[in-house]
């Protein structure tokens, strides 16, 4: 078989395995949710615990929904078993292995009670109400009750894991994780105090010697026969998860001895090398040898955090399926990138990381592909305060911190609201990137150029208003000198760990830097090149041309001193200072 066609098949059937395992545990986590709800109803009373109870059997136990519940339940375990077959590494963060670890305690915890409810008041033809559920787990067998307890909390952490993993990837995610992890603790702690408060009233009625009598009358509750037959039942189930689970671990052993001689090098840039057998991710080559890697959705091809650059071996790997293909195209990555959770070698590879093992969700987002790395024509914009340094010497080092921080804030919503990208903060200097989408579009590199120039005349009045607020404090005014170029320059993401980010280099970077030094030589605010004012559409007079020296430059760049940035907010054009003066 070809290697597209393994490709094709791996890619379908990981497809597949996914989409089920996400839809069965959505029913699931709808059905643990209503559930936990109505227990919660307990905290009123049992009036109001069973009212609810009636609403959530009309809605679970209608036979279609009922039948496609018990279909949900048995298909989620399935795939559960079979991802955790497929792991060629146990190795994992430790939410995912919470959620695994939790997942297979389920069934277990929940077997007696679904056998005691929904089967048996089926079988026997009784009514399995709050009464009768509270009177064995809260009388009769409360050491079944804290199981239960536990099962509730089991249920709904494993529920939580994996629907934190799915909704993290979402853009409004962050705005809601607050409120949503406050429901997750809230439902389980009010669910839990609603199953107390309703089984002391229980043990109260008991005081009530024809009460019980009564009830057993009314609900024709099972005898001890039918209670033996519903044990029976459930150990039966218990060597059944049991059986299956010892099954899917023994197959694993039975194919790691198989796969032992066949092993795959994973060789990572930097010269770790991983033996690897046929069917594992890089992912798992990374965990098994503790390799830093990111992995925001937990493996399951739905962000981009993990993907990795392909050194040697790209044309023996299998083809991207079109879910990995969606993936990559929505952040723009380059032809010889992959995602490390769906890449399965099946020949040496040799692959590097793109992204820092601390990535978080944020970088999982569609992103363009300028990231990745392009050469676009861009504006360089650099501003950097005058005399600072003497300011602060004089000064403590809280009150340096408060300026500074005041100062950033002015500078960075200048740029902001101009449009630009904030590169960086330089001691008391800023950088700035404009038309990084326009550039890498094609433009004319107007409206970078406009943008720029905004961005100077915004940073002008910003610092004006913050002279008059701290007009007290400071011997002089605060100045500032900026300079803008525009021309090409490479763009992406460069850094190392936590501190990558998105900035640009090149000869139009240096000639900017170079731009807002000669602010202090021509004794202005704002120095942009030729090439930004013919750009912007700004007028040119020959006699207000400099003629500036830019160390690396064999000729001399055509410059406009402008005394004052805020006059580009004026009607009339903005005035030059002329070359002779």
């Amino acid at each position: 078989m070809t290697l597209p066609a393994i490709g094709r098949i791996t890619a379908n059937w990981n497809r597949y395995l996914g989409r089920t395992r996400l839809l069965t545990g959505l029913v699931l986590f709808s059905y643990v949710l209503t559930h936990n709800l109505n227990h919660a109803l307990g905290i009123v009373s049992l009036q109001w615990l069973e009212a609810g109870r009636s609403v959530f059997l009309a809605f679970w136990r209608f036979p279609p929904i009922e039948l496609l519940l018990f279909m949900t339940a048995f298909l989620h375990i399935l795939v559960a078993l079979l991802a955790l077959y497929r792991r060629h590494s146990l190795k994992m963060p430790f939410w995912e292995a919470a959620q695994l670890v939790l997942g297979l305690a389920t069934p277990p915890l929940l077997l007696l009670h679904i056998l005691g409810t929904a089967y048996a008041s089926e079988h026997y033809h009784f009514k399995d109400s709050y009464a009768y559920v509270l009177l064995t787990l809260w009388v009769f067998q409360p050491w079944n009750g804290a199981l239960q307890a536990i099962a509730i909390l089991v249920t709904w952490v494993h529920g939580c894991i994996g629907m934190a993993y799915w909704l993290r990837l979402k853009p409004w995610y962050p705005r809601a994780q607050a409120y949503l992890y406050a429901l997750a603790v809230t439902i389980p702690v009010l669910a839990l105090i609603g199953f107390a408060d309703s089984g002391r009233a229980i043990a109260e009625k008991l005081e009530d010697e024809t009460w019980l009598p009564a009830l057993i009358e009314r609900d024709n509750l099972p005898n001890q026969e039918a209670a033996a037959e519903v044990y029976a039942l459930r150990d039966l189930g218990l060597q059944i998860c049991g059986g299956l689970l010892i099954f899917v671990l023994g197959a694993r052993l039975v194919r790691a001895q198989l796969n032992r001689r066949r092993a795959i090098a994973v060789s990572y840039e930097g010269g770790g090398i991983v033996h690897i057998q046929s069917g594992t991710t890089v992912l798992e080559a990374s965990r098994s040898a503790s390799i830093p890697h990111a992995s925001v959705c937990g493996g399951r091809g739905r962000c981009s955090t993990c993907r990795i650059k392909i050194l040697k071996g790209a044309a023996q790997l299998p083809l991207p399926s079109d879910d990995e293909k969606r993936v990559l195209t929505s952040v723009g990555a380059a032809p010889d990138t992959r995602l490390a959770c769906q890449l399965r070698p099946v020949a040496p590879v040799t692959v590097t990381p793109l992204l820092p093992a601390q990535a978080g969700p944020q970088l999982a987002h569609a992103r363009g592909n300028y990231h990745s790395g392009r050469e676009m024509e861009i504006a360089v914009l650099f501003a950097d305060l005058r005399g600072f340094t003497q300011l602060s010497e004089r000064r403590l080092p809280y009150d340096v911190v408060f300026l500074l921080n005041r100062y950033f804030k002015a500078m960075g919503e200048a740029v902001s609201g101009a449009g630009g990208h904030l590169d960086k903060f330089i001691g008391d200097g800023v950088m700035a990137l404009f038309g990084i989408k326009s550039g890498m579009e094609g433009g004319d590199g107007k409206a970078a150029c406009t943008q720029a120039l905004e961005a100077a005349r915004r940073m002008s009045v910003n610092l004006e208003e913050l002279n008059r607020h701290l007009k007290a404090d400071l011997p002089m005014p605060l100045r500032i000198g900026i300079g803008i170029h525009f021309g090409p320059a490479i763009v992406g993401d460069m850094g190392y760990g936590p501190n990558q980010h998105l900035t640009a280099i090149g000869d139009t970077v240096n000639t900017a830097s170079r731009l807002e030094t000669a602010t202090k030589e021509l004794d202005c605010q704002l120095v942009i090149s030729e090439n930004v004012a013919r750009a912007a559409g700004l007028p040119i007079q020959p006699d207000a041309l400099h003629q500036l020296v830019v160390r690396g430059r064999e000729q001399t760049l055509g410059v406009l001193a402008i005394m004052d940035a805020r006059q580009f907010g004026d009607t009339p054009p903005p005035t030059a200072i002329a070359a002779g003066e």
